[in-house]
């Protein structure tokens, strides 16, 4: 694994890596919207996963996944709603989301179904 990340778009691709490991299957990055973006889509068997990735430098100003606020969550469920009637997907979907910090790149945590759709 990477020794030192630089940017959110190397944890993103640091979290992409990962998650194919893990089985699921890329299918599309940075979907963006009007009212937001989503960081990857991905297939885990027959559910569309949403993926959040956070990345801190430190923990200075808190973790990766206390920056997922409750606001953050309603900008990506929107976000994800758009996809879902542009896509026409209609099997099961979840929310996840995955926590880098630079100073431990290697321990990434994954956290499945994060947060529902409301």
């Amino acid at each position: 694994m990477a020794e030192h990340l630089h940017s959110g778009r190397q944890a993103e691709q640091l979290a992409c890596d990962y998650l194919k490991k893990q089985g699921l299957k890329l299918i599309q990055r940075n979907f963006h919207c009007r009212r937001g973006e989503i960081d990857l889509i991905m297939q885990d068997g027959k559910t569309l996963v949403f993926i959040e990735v956070r990345y801190r430098r430190n923990a200075y100003h808190g973790s990766a996944l206390e920056s997922i606020t409750g606001s953050k969550q309603s900008r990506i469920i929107i976000t994800a709603q758009h996809y879902l009637m542009q896509s026409g997907w209609s099997d099961n979907c979840r929310f996840d989301a995955i926590a880098i910090t630079a100073t431990q790149p290697d321990q990434i945590l994954w956290i499945r179904d994060a947060f529902q759709l409301n």
